[in-house]
């Protein structure tokens, strides 16, 4: 999708493996690279990743910890790079993602536009298909590679199918719990996944600031007629 708004040459794509990375995680974003005509470079986050765990000095850092970690190594590489080349980058979060907050705060949630944010994750999938993306990508399990053996629908307990056909109902058509019972949800599921829409809301907004002065950033500094005035 991007590519044909932007033109591959103004695209360019970062691999940052982890020493636990698995291996298809590599090679498939070679596969995707190669296929969309786009420059790459890879940068092995190992030797910075582990020398950060060291200094922080603890026995043993879990992989939640460890996963943010990484996320935000990830992250701080891309905006280099974005300055090095005077680029942009990209979101890479689909609005799945976003509403559940499975998604690292200043990591993988950080970005300058993102062009997939307002689609579900099944209808990411579909627009692979569309962009006739190899099927074997496609068809993988979801994972931000974080740790072995991770994979996002194993975190979360339920599928991206189930919770985007209720979240499409939910967030786009404004149901009642009782009209999404109607259509066959179960109550606990409902609950649940609006506690953790509800939760992680501070991950949707700019962090919050006290408010000391007649106007506040983000309060009542906050639109474009502010701007410069």
């Amino acid at each position: 999708m991007q590519l044909k708004a932007l033109g591959n040459k103004n695209v360019f794509g970062l691999i940052l493996p982890y020493i636990t990375s698995s291996k298809s995680s590599i090679s498939d974003a070679f596969i995707i690279a190669d296929k969309l005509k786009i420059k790459t470079k890879i940068i092995d986050l190992t030797p910075a990743a582990d020398g950060l765990i060291k200094s922080i000095g603890d026995e043993k850092i879990d992989n939640v910890r460890k996963g943010n970690i990484l996320a935000r190594l990830r992250m701080i590489c891309l905006y280099d790079y974005s300055s090095k080349i005077g680029g942009l980058v990209l979101g890479t979060g689909n609005k799945t993602e976003i509403l559940l907050g499975y998604t690292t705060l200043f990591g993988d949630s950080a970005c300058a536009i993102n062009p997939i944010g307002d689609l579900y994750k099944t209808q990411v999938w579909q627009l692979a298909e569309l962009q006739k993306i190899p099927k074997s990508i496609i068809k993988k399990k979801p994972s931000a590679d974080l740790w072995i053996g991770q994979t996002d629908e194993k975190e979360l307990g339920f599928t991206y199918k189930e919770v985007d056909k209720l979240l499409f109902y939910l967030i786009d058509c404004h149901y009642s719990d009782k009209e999404l019972i109607a259509l066959g949800f179960k109550g606990d599921f409902i609950k649940r996944v609006k506690a953790i829409i509800s939760k992680n809301q501070f991950k949707r907004v700019p962090p919050l600031i006290a408010k000391v002065s007649n106007r506040t950033i983000n309060i009542d500094f906050r639109y474009n007629r502010d701007w410069g005035s």
